[in-house]
């Protein structure tokens, strides 16, 4: 059962600001890129790697999440020595039990899962970004330097700086100092969450943490500030690569349509580096024969009679004749009936929006109006009534009425 390297995914997370996007199921099995789930990122980085024992770790709406992932068979983690096991909070001997209380306690609850492989090395892995990184390179560098902890790095603008974790390092990018969200930030070095300790050394660090009763229980928060204290050497591993944080509406629409992009830099259509997985059977998608798609991602099981532009559809979506679809994300089982108009929203899965309805609207061309501007959001499972309208920036989490705004 030894492995040199397990890693980690933390997938629990509630994901409150994709608001009515996850009132059902958890950030990383929201809907992505017309075929995808967020989780299927991470997945797949982790198999491309080389690394094939995956600890998943769900807490919130966790039941599409785990039927998603299942044996863990699309991402060739079905396997008796390793492959992928959901983990979720439980109750142990002498104890209560408690759900995970942060980042650093969710890995501190499954320290005897990981001890099952003694490997030598954890990998610790969020759920809800989009990226493709090749793991080995990292855990490489990890080993040539001699490493307690290395932390993924990506490069930001100066000015955004202040929204991350920032890393300041030496000449030989070895860590010195860790900012939170610094108002002033010394460097643009962001941390990407995502971490390859020493797994001895980690294991200590986290029994030290859980007996602390002040504490977070937070890697970000207490763990590599705790390491840096000590002494520890901590490395900053580069990356250049697409990555994206899909915590928010906008960086979820943002990150879309970045797929219809040729020079996206995540490229969906590499066969070296596949991102796997779990497609439902449908059959090919339809056009009629006075469709206009344009620039979009139009999957198994669509079919399309009107105009459908710079927009994804996810599979089963139906658009009727004479409705309109621009700029907008459509989750699977859509349907958006005749001369019902789309523009700049996100739509859940299996939701109605009816004939004439109106869905959000283009950003406005002023910058004095485009304070109150944003995407529309419909959840799912909901019917937009004939001709109702939602505007820009609405969150819609029930059925609207016929005409009503």
């Amino acid at each position: 059962m030894k492995k040199e390297c397990v890693a980690m995914l933390l997938a629990g997370g509630q994901g409150s600001r994709l608001y009515a996007l996850t009132s059902h199921v958890a950030k990383p099995a929201v809907p992505f890129g017309g075929k995808y789930r967020i989780i299927d990122f991470p997945l797949s980085n982790c198999v491309n790697s080389g690394i094939d024992t995956v600890g998943v770790l769900t807490q919130y709406q966790p039941l599409e999440l785990n039927a998603y992932i299942g044996t863990g068979q699309p991402w060739d983690l079905d396997r008796s020595d390793g492959g992928v096991h959901i983990l979720p909070p439980y109750m142990r001997a002498g104890d209560k039990g408690t759900w995970y209380k942060g980042t650093a306690n969710a890995i501190y609850q499954n320290i005897g899962f990981i001890e099952l492989y003694d490997p030598d090395y954890v990998l610790i892995l969020s759920g809800d970004h989009v990226y493709k990184m090749d793991y080995s390179d990292m855990l490489r560098q990890h080993k040539e330097r001699g490493s307690d902890c290395t932390i993924a790095v990506l490069e930001v603008p100066m000015a955004e700086a202040s929204r991350f974790g920032i890393m300041n390092v030496d000449e030989n990018d070895d860590i010195y100092e860790f900012q939170e969200k610094p108002k002033k930030p010394k460097s643009n070095l962001a941390s990407m969450g995502i971490y390859i300790f020493t797994w001895s050394k980690l294991k200590q660090y986290l029994v030290a943490d859980e007996a602390d009763e002040d504490s977070s229980n937070d890697f970000g928060k207490n763990i590599i500030p705790a390491m840096l204290n000590a002494g520890e050497k901590m490395s900053a591993y580069r990356f250049s690569g697409y990555w994206k944080d899909v915590g928010t509406i906008n960086s979820l629409w943002d990150a879309n349509m970045d797929m219809l992009s040729p020079d996206n830099g995540i490229d969906l259509y590499d066969t070296e580096w596949p991102i796997y997985a779990r497609s439902p059977t449908k059959p090919p998608h339809f056009t009629g024969p006075d469709a206009k798609v344009s620039h979009s991602m139009v999957t198994g099981g669509c079919e399309v009679w009107g105009e459908v532009a710079n927009s994804i559809l996810f599979n089963s979506v139906i658009v009727e004749e004479g409705a309109r679809v621009h700029y907008s994300i459509l989750m699977p089982g859509t349907v958006v009936k005749k001369g019902a108009v789309i523009e700049y929203a996100i739509v859940a899965e299996n939701t109605v929006i009816g004939e004439d309805a109106r869905v959000g609207t283009p950003p406005p061309s002023s910058g004095d109006e485009a304070g109150d501007w944003g995407i529309a959001v419909v959840a799912q499972n909901l019917k937009v009534g004939d001709g109702a309208v939602v505007p820009a920036n609405a969150m819609v989490t029930r059925n609207v009425k016929g005409g009503a705004k």
